[in-house]
């Protein structure tokens, strides 16, 4: 069965979640492409949204439209070509319209996994918790067809752990999307000795099909992406026991926010990004981790505080930024959780001068990362950026190049276990998922 035969009949679980909503888009608008085409006329596409919240389904629909609108919007000339055959057709706005009238047409929603009974194709996006999807796949196994293919977008759960739990036979890759699917290029592409190769064939066709980024990497927990993220992240939760005795808490909190942002020009500090994956899902993966890779370190008494709390960040449906680590007013750090208080401790200029002052002087000629991001020089700024950190004698200067070994020996590992097959794939991963600069293996350090 081809992809175009697979693309007639496909389910994704867990759609009106941040990844599965994403997912839905993207395949919704493939398969009105092929639907479109004179040969498939009397074809019937169906894509199959399903999800425990209904709720949320309905909030899925709305997400869709807008999410098709703004693709169209984007792709304007692609679609003049595409309905050149439609003289009725004249204004882009008709266009456009058209385009998501026939992408959404395809769509269904369901709150039963027997919804995903005829599909050929079926994307998992539910949550990373090993033994609900073993559930849901060993489901899934009764009510599918024997051909049915699998793709999981889990990003940390070995994918031959859930292949042979679930007794799938081979038909399972691992598809992990980066967040939110519709925008990054990136996909990680993990294989498990058993699977099969009709179904890695079609993963690389659907990737291309979809213009994204596929990088491969082997079936170790975590994989390349958390392998080298949730490290990074246990790494600046270490600094903060270190540094909060002087510089208490919130303190200990901003300067390592600060430092691993501005000092290592990435494009928000290590605990907006944690707060942006989610502190209850940071956990979740610390989790899975610790228990294949039998690695009593995967663990954070501070993370399981927060957790505990119930401050775990994560958006809101309109992607806003909940609380976490910091308190957030339109995305912006406003304010540090205090873990002894159990509330926030707002920032003030007073405060933030008085930290900035003990942290020390950015590099000479510093600029932040959204201003390199599209700079042709970026490669021969960064140098000089490094350059000047490392002819520093300041508190921030040695924290950040601390920080930036410990991010090179992360990935430099993630190599020597396998678990990457070069630091360029690493690198790449780094760079294209998490919009770094550049990659955690390099020459600055």
């Amino acid at each position: 069965m081809t992809l175009d035969d697979r693309l007639q009949n496909v389910a994704i679980l867990g759609a009106a979640g941040k990844m599965g909503s994403g997912i839905g888009v993207l395949i919704a608008e493939e398969m009105a492409k092929l639907k479109l085409k004179p040969e498939n006329k009397d074809k019937l596409y169906t894509l199959t949204m399903i999800d425990v919240n209904e709720k949320a389904l309905d909030g899925l629909r709305s997400y869709t439209t807008a999410q098709l609108t703004k693709r169209g919007e984007k792709g304007t000339v692609q679609l003049r070509h595409v309905y050149g055959h439609r003289k009725d057709l004249i204004e882009n706005a008709d266009i456009i319209n058209q385009f998501v009238q026939d992408s959404t047409s395809v769509c269904t929603y369901a709150t039963d996994l027997s919804a995903a009974k005829k599909a050929h194709l079926v994307f998992e996006a539910i949550v990373e918790n090993e033994r609900i999807k073993i559930k849901v796949y060993k489901r899934l196994k009764k009510i599918c067809a024997d051909t049915t293919l699998f793709l999981t977008n889990t990003s940390s759960i070995p994918i031959s752990y859930i292949d042979k739990h679930a007794d799938l036979n081979g038909r399972l890759l691992g598809y992990h999307f980066y967040n939110p699917p519709v925008i990054q290029k990136l996909v990680e592409v993990i294989a498990a000795d058993a699977t099969i190769s009709e179904l890695k064939k079609i993963g690389e066709e659907l990737g291309a099909r979809l213009r994204k980024r596929l990088v491969p990497a082997n079936d170790v927990s975590g994989f390349i992406g958390n392998g080298h993220f949730i490290r990074d992240g246990l790494y600046a939760l270490k600094k903060i026991d270190e540094l909060k005795g002087k510089f208490r808490f919130p303190g200990a909190m901003y300067i390592m926010n600060k430092v691993t942002q501005e000092f290592l020009v990435r494009p928000m500090g290590i605990f907006q990004l944690i707060d942006y994956v989610g502190i209850d899902v940071f956990q979740c993966i610390l989790k899975v981790m610790r228990t294949h890779l039998s690695d009593a370190a995967l663990r954070s008494k501070l993370v399981d505080k927060m957790v505990k709390f119930k401050v775990t960040g994560g958006q809101y449906t309109d992607g806003s930024q909940k609380d976490g680590f910091l308190k957030y007013e339109k995305n912006r750090p406003v304010g540090v959780y205090n873990i002894r208080s159990k509330d926030y401790f707002m920032i003030n200029d007073r405060w933030k001068k008085s930290i900035d002052a003990k942290v020390g002087d950015l590099p000479e000629g510093y600029a932040p990362w959204k201003s390199l991001l599209m700079n042709p020089k970026k490669e021969e700024a960064l140098k000089k950026h490094f350059d000047s950190l490392k002819r520093m004698d300041t508190f921030g200067a040695g924290l950040a190049l601390d920080f930036l070994k410990r991010t090179k020996a992360i990935g430099q590992k993630l190599v020597s276990d396998g678990v990457a097959d070069s630091p360029e794939l690493v690198n790449e991963v780094l760079t294209n998922g998490f919009y770094w600069l550049y990659g955690p293996i390099n020459e600055y350090v």
